[in-house]
């Protein structure tokens, strides 16, 4: 695998500062601000879609590829405030309430105010609550509290907290000695942040496209929507979102996944074999998997109406919308892979 450490140092870089920057549906200002400045500073020109998500054309001639990766994340919104000052909430995005619990927050209120809180159990003292470890877990047993002197309805609204404001979970991104990257939110900053050094290194000439290639970081992945818009001429549409790792998949957090299929069906074999051909060449640590609760921005391409082949890569990542776990060498065998993939 012929991949230089520093364009693997690059998107381990990116992929950090882009979690720690919140942006769950619907609220991506600020990544959507970094993915513009990143490929500026590269030298790159890239333009905005209707709905927010950052396209860049990087170039290339013959079989147009779009590769996408979404830079939307989980969160939350507030969904009403209680009597007692704290918040109850609604989720933004497919995940169970226990992998956020006891989780430090932000609540973005609509003025550009921020305040920090924690999402707790209702009545979340072990020492007072009897029947907590019964508690079903849900919007309606848990609660946002605020880290503000509240204690009623109106003390919030004093602080401009209301309804519809945007609630982000606290990332906790750190990156261990041993390599392991861990975060929220790595579902898909994980792929965004090798899609940036992808960028990097075409512009600096490390990298020869062999075809036509644009970049799309889209912004409403998380709800279902965001590969709806894609660039007019395109043939194809990789999704680089991440590899599910657990029971009865192949691939590891150390590896690059190919997927062969997944919730919405079977991907072009074409493409998924063009792939696998790729990862060979390319000396890359692979697996090919199939995703029984999955989708992707290739599949709301298709759903679209576009006319495409579609293919779907990214590096694993355990325990996904969660705290999630990926790896250097997954990052790394990621970029191999779309090197040799877009260059070949």
């Amino acid at each position: 695998m012929n991949i230089a450490q520093t364009v693997v140092d690059r998107a381990i870089h990116h992929v950090m500062e882009l979690c720690r920057l919140p942006s769950p549906t619907g609220f991506t200002a600020l990544a959507e601000g970094y993915v513009e400045q990143a490929l500026q500073a590269a030298g790159l020109t890239s333009e905005r879609t209707v709905k927010r998500s950052v396209l860049v054309d990087l170039g290339g001639e013959g079989r147009p590829l779009v590769m996408a990766a979404h830079i939307d994340t989980l969160g939350l919104m507030v969904r009403s405030v209680k009597s007692n000052g704290r918040l109850r909430y609604a989720k933004i995005g497919g995940f169970p309430d226990f992998l956020a619990l006891t989780e430090n927050v932000t609540i973005h209120a609509r003025d550009g105010r921020r305040y920090s809180g924690t999402l707790q159990p209702n009545d979340a003292s072990v020492h007072v609550n009897a029947k907590l470890a019964e508690q079903k877990l849900d919007d309606e047993h848990c609660e946002i509290v605020i880290d503000e002197k509240v204690s009623k309805k109106d003390h919030v609204r004093e602080l401009g907290i209301g309804p519809g404001d945007f609630v982000s979970l606290d990332p906790r991104t750190t990156l261990t000695e041993s390599g392991y990257l861990k975060s929220r939110h790595l579902d898909d900053k994980a792929s965004a942040g090798v899609l940036l050094a992808l960028a990097e290194a075409v512009a600096a000439g490390e990298l020869k496209l062999a075809r036509k290639v644009w970049l799309l970081f889209t912004t409403y992945e998380e709800v279902g929507h965001g590969g709806a818009v894609i660039p007019e001429g395109a043939v194809e549409m990789l999704s680089v979102d991440m590899g599910a790792v657990g029971d009865d998949l192949s691939c590891s957090d150390r590896q690059v996944s190919i997927c062969a299929k997944d919730s919405g069906g079977p991907y072009d074999r074409d493409v998924t074999q063009a792939l696998v051909e790729a990862a060979g060449r390319a000396g890359c640590d692979f697996a090919v998997d199939v995703y029984p609760r999955y989708s992707s921005d290739a599949n709301v391409s298709l759903q679209a109406g576009h006319d495409v082949r579609h293919g779907l890569v990214g590096p694993g990542v355990y325990a996904s919308h969660g705290y999630e776990r990926t790896h250097s060498d997954a990052i790394a065998n990621t970029l191999a892979l779309l090197f040799e993939y877009a260059g070949h």
